[in-house]
């Protein structure tokens, strides 16, 4: 499985940007998505989650200026960032939760996925 995730970049403070994540390989059913980031001597921190169902699920932080969504029939996850505050400048990781056999999946033993983080950069 394999995630490639773009759409970060340069945005000034109240701006918004949107970020994609596509998954591809060997996939049986995504159990949830998920957007991470990661700022300079922070740890990483949870940004947002969606399930299988739909259920979403924000970090205070950004609840209210953040939107995840998600495609499960192309597999891709996005987050549309809007009224961007410098506090959000990190390297944000997409993630997924899903199945990579059949066994893995009669089993119900999911592995998680990462995608290599894209730049975004908020400034005042």
């Amino acid at each position: 499985v394999q995630l490639q995730a773009s759409g970060g970049g340069l945005v000034q403070a109240g701006g918004s940007l949107r970020l994609f994540c596509a998954a591809s390989g060997k996939i049986f059913d995504i159990v949830s998505s998920a957007w991470y980031r990661s700022a300079p001597g922070n740890k990483r921190e949870l940004v947002a989650t969606i399930t299988n169902t739909g259920i979403r699920n924000y970090a205070p932080s950004v609840k209210g200026r953040f939107t995840i969504s998600r495609d499960s029939a192309k597999n891709t996850v996005d987050l549309q960032m809007n009224s961007l505050k410098p506090e959000d400048t990190a390297a944000y990781y997409c993630n997924i939760r899903t199945y990579p056999s059949l066994t893995a999946r009669r089993t119900g033993t999911p592995d998680d996925y990462w995608g290599q983080g894209t730049l975004v950069t908020v400034s005042s």
